[in-house]
């Protein structure tokens, strides 16, 4: 299927811990995205991040420089796509550190038709910087109206159990009056967050041209005495594990043809990483689709070294007291597993661009496995202008709301709230391959 799978697919990149110079609380590498509008300047702040962080070395700086000046955004526009078109298309990570902690950072396009992209980076974000272009606003006006975009990013990240959202007012240097534009766009963003039920991590004024209080303070500029951005960052937490939850495993890949020689003794062994729960050699657990009762016989790491447990996060591989007919997209469940269902309701961010068609068929992904799907009926549409909810029998492009779904097989869940596995699916059309939705269990 050629689908983005904003779950399934995120790459796995394993980073050291790091620590505090002052001995606070170890806080583990930092997974954020930048997103907002279009041209609001994301790939110019991530660019100003690693040039202030000298995160980039003088020949690749040399290769940005455009007319004597260097373009911090081709730090992070890679495509010549999108260096042609001066826009964001896919989303680009880059990685930098400070002496407090390690970075992983997502540039998310801004416009519509790449809504899609910014789901993808967002489904697997510590933290979120939502751009807003002081210029593009009527900033003078105290009942200003954001830009459609940065509502909807703010709200998909929300949706995405994004822990920490950023808003960054940026271009206040382009501006007559800093201070007072970034007043009136405070007020603006804490009636939005209010209303959408989001607790903004903080609110500040930068400029991601010149580098004010993205790295370094601007003490007092636009009215603001508080921390520079980096220095939000720094302390912002990571997810929380979903280690408290019982054993989920969505099975990856199965090794079939194990050496009589080596530790799993000839068995097979499947392969994936822990959605939640933990897992331990003894362990009673279920199979899903076949309802079978089994043990786990051992656990064993990348290396196919066994261990004594393993938990939310990590990539294992499990050899069972018995061989039994597993397959990739199957899930193994602890004893206590949530029952499955058929019809499920769940949160949906539309994002082909063909209408939602009810009673349609889709390919619905849930972990590794690939099922028939089909969307019974649309409870309701947000408005993402007044959030309020509003009937509907469609959805169109980008469009938030609720939906009832019909699969072919039923399926364990778990809300989204709680799991972020069990509890999202990526529809796909049938015809196209495309991906059509996702999907957020409620």
């Amino acid at each position: 299927m050629k689908a983005t799978n904003f779950i399934a697919l995120e790459a796995e990149t394993t980073l050291e811990n790091c620590h505090f110079s002052d001995n606070t609380e170890a806080l583990s590498a930092l997974k954020f995205i930048t997103c907002g509008s279009v041209d609001d300047g994301k790939s110019t702040l991530i660019g100003r991040l690693l040039v202030d962080t000298k995160a980039v070395l003088q020949d690749h700086l040399a290769g940005v420089q455009r007319s004597g000046e260097t373009d911090l955004a081709l730090l992070t526009d890679g495509l010549s796509a999108e260096r042609e078109q001066g826009i964001t298309i896919d989303v680009a990570y880059r990685y930098f550190a400070t002496e407090s902690r390690k970075f992983i950072i997502g540039d998310a396009p801004g416009h519509e038709q790449y809504t899609r992209n910014m789901v993808t980076a967002a489904s697997s974000a510590d933290a979120a910087v939502v751009l807003i272009d002081a210029s593009k606003l009527d900033w003078q006006n105290p009942d200003l109206a954001l830009l459609p975009q940065t509502r909807r990013h703010s709200l998909l990240a929300a949706l995405l159990r994004v822990r920490s959202i950023v808003f960054a007012v940026n271009k206040l240097d382009a501006v007559d009056d800093a201070a007072l534009a970034f007043k009136h766009i405070r007020a603006a963003l804490q009636q939005f967050a209010s209303q959408a039920n989001i607790t903004p991590a903080a609110i500040v004024p930068i400029s991601a041209l010149k580098g004010w209080n993205v790295v370094d303070i601007k003490m007092g500029w636009a009215g603001y005495y508080e921390q520079s951005l980096l220095q939000i960052l720094e302390q912002l937490p990571n997810l929380t594990e979903e280690t408290k939850l019982h054993f989920a495993l969505p099975v990856q890949w199965v090794e079939k043809f194990a050496s009589s020689t080596d530790t799993s003794k000839g068995r097979r062994i499947f392969w994936g990483r822990i959605a939640t729960g933990s897992i331990e050699p003894g362990q009673a657990i279920t199979l899903l689709p076949s309802q079978q009762q089994v043990r786990v016989a051992q656990v064993l790491d990348r290396v196919r070294q066994p261990v004594q447990s393993a938990a939310a996060n990590q990539s294992v591989g499990l050899v069972l007291d018995r061989e039994l007919d597993v397959s990739r997209g199957d899930w193994l469940l602890g004893e206590f597993s949530p029952s499955a269902k058929r019809v499920i309701t769940a949160t949906i961010a539309w994002l082909d661009d063909e209408a939602l068609a009810t009673g349609r068929n889709y390919w619905a992904l849930h972990g590794s496995r690939w099922i028939k799907a089909k969307i019974k009926r649309v409870v309701h549409q947000l408005d993402i202008h007044t959030l309020e909810k509003f009937e509907a029998t469609a959805l169109e492009t980008n469009a938030i709301g609720e939906v009832e779904i019909e699969l072919q097989e039923a399926i364990s869940t778990l809300p989204y709230q709680q799991s972020r596995q069990l509890g999202s699916l990526v529809l796909v059309d049938t015809a196209t391959h495309k991906t059509a939705a996702a999907l957020l269990v409620t």
